[in-house]
């Protein structure tokens, strides 16, 4: 049942509506808000997860640029992670083992022995309460999550936030909170696969990424980090100058072939503070997205195991590299290396995380 209009402000509208129902007969909830004629943004309650972009390209011609599933079957199962924020924790804690304060805690795994995203239940599976939010030009919808201590195996009682706002100019900042009662890690993300000649239409292979990074995390045969920055110089890695991904994955390099043919790896971004990341742009449509971000990495993931077992909304299969996924976040198994950038929060600390996608054409 649609409940349009709910909040207009210029040029911008937020609309709500009942998505779908959960098998428990909870009902997910879909916010669907931007500027007319130019980008406009769907988010579900359901993993408080970006489920469509639409922008435009040279031409004027909108399509959506995130992969994901209209079926909560699928969100629940093969396509959890697709647009949803993740956590408690992005990424992999090799083991399962959660090193903090002379006290290992033992986490949920999935396959291969490791956590990955917060464990097999983590917060893309969880339905988050949402509000309709206004800040100045901007317009979206903030989620709020808790999670008990001992939620997949994680000390301390959680409470995170994350809010969707988008500007008339095409600009979509999320930005992460969390506070907690014990201490505990946290390391939040979003996880959308992007593909700016519009979701469905084949691969990204022929869009051009540039990553401002001079080092990159080497991973062993299970993707758990080796440890040192390595620099990306000499090798495909390399993205300070933007470059074709095909071109750069197709090289016969063994941290590519440990990746699936591609990359799953973070990039050690150069700086601090609020500044730009990474650029992705598609040629041919002439669209763009520049990722900001205050975190200190961003992993890049180009979609090498995908095998067209999954359907996009547009009723297409998803092929190998169908999306790329650019995910601001902390390092990989930072419990476990002390040298990384620490991801402990504590009682009367406040985490707090801001990334953003700005869309426009060139």
């Amino acid at each position: 049942m649609s409940r349009d209009a709910l909040v207009t402000s210029g040029q911008l509208m937020l609309s709500q509506e009942d998505f779908a129902g959960l098998p428990d007969g909870r009902c997910v909830t879909k916010w669907t808000f931007g500027s007319w004629g130019n980008v406009t943004v769907e988010v579900l309650s359901l993993g408080a997860r970006l489920q469509a972009v639409n922008a435009p390209d040279r031409s004027g011609r909108r399509a959506n640029v995130v992969l994901g599933s209209d079926s909560v079957a699928d969100m629940l199962g093969a396509a959890s992670f697709f647009g949803a924020t993740v956590g408690r924790y992005a990424n992999r804690i090799a083991h399962g083992a959660l090193p903090l304060d002379g006290v290992t805690h033992r986490l949920a795994t999935q396959v291969g022995g490791h956590t990955l995203h917060g464990g097999p239940d983590g917060f893309a599976t969880r339905l988050w309460d949402g509000v309709p939010v206004r800040a100045d030009r901007r317009i979206g919808v903030r989620f709020r999550t808790r999670s008990r201590a001992g939620d997949q195996g994680f000390p301390g009682n959680l409470t995170a936030e994350v809010t969707y706002l988008l500007d008339p100019d095409g600009e979509l900042s999320i930005t992460y909170r969390a506070t907690t009662d014990a201490p505990t890690v946290v390391n939040l993300t979003n996880h959308a696969y992007l593909n700016l000649a519009g979701e469905g239409s084949g691969t990204v292979l022929d869009h051009l990424l540039r990553v401002e990074a001079a080092g990159y995390l080497p991973v062993d045969e299970e993707l758990i980090p080796l440890g040192p920055v390595e620099p990306v110089a000499g090798t495909p890695f390399d993205l300070r100058r933007a470059r074709r991904i095909g071109t750069s994955i197709a090289e016969d390099q063994e941290q590519l072939h440990r990746a699936g043919r591609g990359f799953d790896h973070t990039w050690v971004l150069d700086g601090t503070g609020y500044r730009r990341a990474a650029v992705l742009s598609h040629p041919a449509s002439g669209r763009r997205v520049e990722c900001l971000t205050t975190e200190p990495g961003i992993q890049v993931y180009t979609g090498n195991h995908f095998d067209g077992s999954l359907r996009g909304r547009s009723g297409r299969p998803y092929p190998a590299h169908a999306g790329i996924a650019l995910e601001t976040q902390h390092f990989p198994d930072s419990p476990h290396r002390p040298r990384y950038p620490s991801t402990v929060l504590r009682p009367g600390e406040r985490y707090r995380s801001r990334t953003a996608y700005r869309f426009s054409t060139e």
